[in-house]
């Protein structure tokens, strides 16, 4: 944390707002996690959502902490490696479609999934999807300067304000689907096989793409 912290002091104060304001961008346009939280949130309610977005950060850390050790680089070095691993997450996210599309609706102020089965969902979609860690790869180092130190414990401190910011934002749109969903009743149960065919498209976009 010392270090993390001592390489945010070192860094330009512009360079660092630049990031901040990149990073914020990209969170802010509908990507994989995004519609992961919000399909969450709808299915499950805006704590949910929450829940879902936290398990998605805790992905994010395992990711930034293999790219800083260049675990991440050697994975995606070895193509047979990064497809299994995008095949098992392609594989997980469907189990979870079939799982959204065939649970029963749930009653006023019921979830359909506990809080701690959202964030370990939410951590291993993430953590098996092969391109967030190429996502990381090529942006985070961007804002780094050798000339001000070690590459990597800046990677760990870039890779945390992109966390923390990612967090709130994907967190804001899982609540918010989750209290759409609460809003309309979710009597029906129709929000719940919405929610099972973005995990499908999800799927889909990580085998195909």
């Amino acid at each position: 944390m010392a270090m993390i912290l001592h390489s945010l002091l070192a860094m330009d104060a512009t360079t660092i707002g630049t990031f901040v304001l990149a990073g914020i961008v990209l969170n802010l346009t509908p990507g994989a996690d995004v519609m992961f939280a919000s399909a969450c949130g709808l299915a499950g309610g805006w704590r949910v959502g929450v829940a879902a977005a936290a398990g998605v950060a805790l992905g994010a850390v395992l990711h930034v902490g293999l790219a800083s050790l260049g675990l991440s680089a050697a994975l995606l070095a070895h193509p047979k490696a990064y497809d299994l691993i995008r095949w098992a997450g392609g594989a997980y996210l469907l189990w979870l479609a079939w799982a959204a599309w065939h649970a029963p609706a749930p009653s006023a102020g019921t979830a359909t999934i506990g809080l701690g089965r959202a964030v370990w969902r939410g951590f291993t979609t993430n953590a098996l999807n092969p391109k967030v860690a190429l996502f990381v790869m090529a942006f985070l180092p961007q804002f780094a300067n050798p000339a001000i130190g070690p590459v990597w414990p800046q990677v760990l401190a870039l890779g945390t304000l992109f966390i923390i910011t990612g967090f709130f934002i994907t967190a804001a749109y899982g609540a918010a689907a989750g209290v759409f969903g609460q809003a309309l009743g979710r009597a029906a149960g129709w929000l719940g096989k919405i929610s099972a065919v973005v995990f499908a498209g999800l799927a889909a976009r990580l085998v195909l793409d």
